[in-house]
């Protein structure tokens, strides 16, 4: 593990393969972490590219390093935590590819600083940058239930049922959003020691609070949401990986809807009896993904 000071954050981080090979930063979501890109990084490694794999805000040993910052889990801070890195590492450009949070910040960053993005592989959603000026718009009732767990966290029950049973709960989202992965304990404990991180409870709270107007942005990032808030097109080559099973999102309309969101290059691809977690169930297509993206 090696770690590294970007922007507010001292960043733990893992990285495979040359260090003069192509670069795919590897983001992952909640509630998991970067044992999710564990075989997806050893193919990109063996077929010669750089993977830096980091933990998110929040998550395994990456920590604030001012007591006063803000704990945002807002989508603003997510892309600029992921330019922040690059800076540090000195990384021009890269692959950006993610899921669930993993994939907004790829998103966010592809769309505002398209010159750092070689390309994006985006899962789920796929457009993954939150429309927060509809966040009040009610869903169909199917997909508000799905989302059950967000408006849990809206509550003070929610924040104390997620500090106090934080492995429970987050093994009970795993296996409603990938119903067909059969993971065991020993790979959702080795994801959910990241949980232990001081900082989780507060920037998941916030995140799931901001996006729906039940908690304020960091002032310091006002600048970005505001450029978010025009829903900006991402003009890089782009791949859409949707799982056919994926609890979150149910069933996957026949018309592509986040189509109109790419500028670029686009396909996008579903994958059957996959779910949520895309990388770690289907490492051999989102590894391909990666590449292709690269190829244009």
């Amino acid at each position: 593990m090696r770690r590294i000071e970007a922007g507010g954050l001292s960043v733990a981080y893992r990285e495979a393969g040359p260090a003069e090979g192509p670069v795919a930063i590897l983001l992952h979501g909640f509630p998991y972490d970067i044992h999710a890109y564990d075989a997806v990084a050893e193919m990109l490694a063996a077929a010669g590219w750089r993977c830096v794999i980091p933990f998110l805000r929040g998550y395994g040993g990456t920590r604030f390093l001012s007591a006063g910052t803000p704990r945002s889990g807002q989508q603003a801070a997510l892309g600029a935590d992921l330019l922040a890195l690059m800076e540090a590492l000195r990384i021009p450009r890269a692959v950006l590819a993610g899921y669930d949070w993993g994939g907004r910040a790829a998103c966010v960053a592809a769309a505002l600083w398209p010159e750092r993005a070689r390309g994006l592989v985006s899962c789920g959603t796929g457009y993954n940058i939150q429309d927060l000026a509809r966040a009040g718009e009610p869903a169909a009732p199917e997909k508000e239930l799905r989302h059950w767990y967000q408006y849990y966290f809206q509550t003070g029950r929610g924040r104390a049922g997620l500090a106090q049973n934080r492995r429970d709960l987050c093994r009970l989202l795993w296996r409603l959003w990938s119903p067909e992965w059969a993971f065991d304990e020993a790979t959702f404990a080795r994801s959910a020691a990241a949980f232990d991180n001081p900082d989780f409870v507060e920037v998941v709270i916030h995140s799931y609070r901001h996006r729906h107007g039940g908690a304020p942005g960091d002032p310091a990032l006002e600048e970005i949401e505001a450029r978010l808030a025009a829903q900006p097109r991402i003009p890089v080559p782009a791949i859409v990986l949707q799982g056919a099973a994926d609890g979150v999102e149910g069933p996957l309309p026949a018309e592509d809807r986040n189509a109109a969101h790419f500028a670029g290059p686009y396909a996008r691809r579903i994958l059957p009896g996959i779910g949520h977690n895309v990388p770690q169930e289907a490492p051999e297509e989102f590894a391909r993904a990666v590449m292709a993206v690269a190829a244009g």
